[in-house]
């Protein structure tokens, strides 16, 4: 069994078909945790359509993306942990073929279908929609076994995060102290936590996840408060780590 945590604001629509994806998509009964972080009613319609498959996690509040991803961690009935955004779709037969690459001290990133070109050159881009209404979820598990392979590579340190709850726990999870609800910078510096642990940071190739990007159409002056609240996170890293934390294009790799 995998424990697989999907945190959630207000995007319901994403999270009817991320949930619609991980439920028929599953091979065996998974445990499946929704943190709702705040906005419950918004949610709510999309829960109980689902409620005998999945478990609910209500923070009553908006306490921000690190806490609630935690909390969804501590939560979880397996070592086995799958971290997923719900602007995700899962493939079909995604926990078995998670199943055949797991192992305790390594972060598995399986891969990821975007509709637009992207900043991590592993990703497979094809434009299977970029909302989800009209999205055709047996269009994208036929594409999605046409690219499908067993290989991995050492290049991973993107989302969905597939690894061990013990592993995570030791480093500490999500740092909930970041100047931003967002989480902005804080999966960088989870991986760069990782790495200093010596895990083995892979990659795999056996299944993707299809990713939207983005979902919300974001006013000027949202996108100007997203950029300085980056700005500030990358600041508050330097002024714990000493430096900024790095990125290597290639790889994925973080380091200081």
């Amino acid at each position: 069994m995998i424990s697989v945590i999907i945190p959630t604001y207000k995007s319901f629509e994403a999270l009817d078909l991320c949930l619609k994806s991980a439920i028929r998509g599953q091979s065996n009964k998974n445990q499946i945790i929704v943190v709702v972080d705040g906005h419950y009613d918004i949610n709510k319609e999309v829960l109980n359509k689902y409620s005998k498959d999945i478990e609910v996690l209500d923070l009553g509040v908006n306490m921000g993306a690190c806490k609630a991803i935690n909390l969804g961690v501590y939560n979880a009935s397996s070592d086995k942990i799958l971290l997923v955004n719900d602007d995700n779709v899962f493939p079909k037969n995604w926990d078995t073929k998670l199943e055949e690459i797991y192992k305790p001290g390594c972060v598995c990133t399986p891969n990821q279908i975007e509709p637009n070109p992207s900043m991590f050159p592993q990703f497979n881009i094809f434009n299977l929609g970029t909302s989800v209404k009209g999205f055709n979820l047996e269009k994208f598990w036929e594409y999605e076994a046409t690219i499908s392979k067993n290989t991995t590579e050492l290049s991973g340190s993107t989302f969905p995060i597939f690894m061990n709850k013990i592993d995570y726990l030791k480093v500490g999870g999500f740092d909930e102290s970041f100047p931003s609800q967002a989480g902005f910078a804080t999966d960088w510096e989870f991986f760069l936590k990782c790495n200093l642990n010596g895990f083995d940071m892979v990659r795999s190739y056996n299944c993707h996840f299809y990713h939207f990007v983005a979902l919300t159409n974001k006013s000027s002056e949202q996108k100007a408060q997203s950029a300085i609240e980056e700005r500030e996170c990358h600041e508050y890293i330097k002024y714990k780590w000493g430096k900024y934390i790095q990125h290597n294009p290639q790889n994925n790799l973080k380091f200081i």
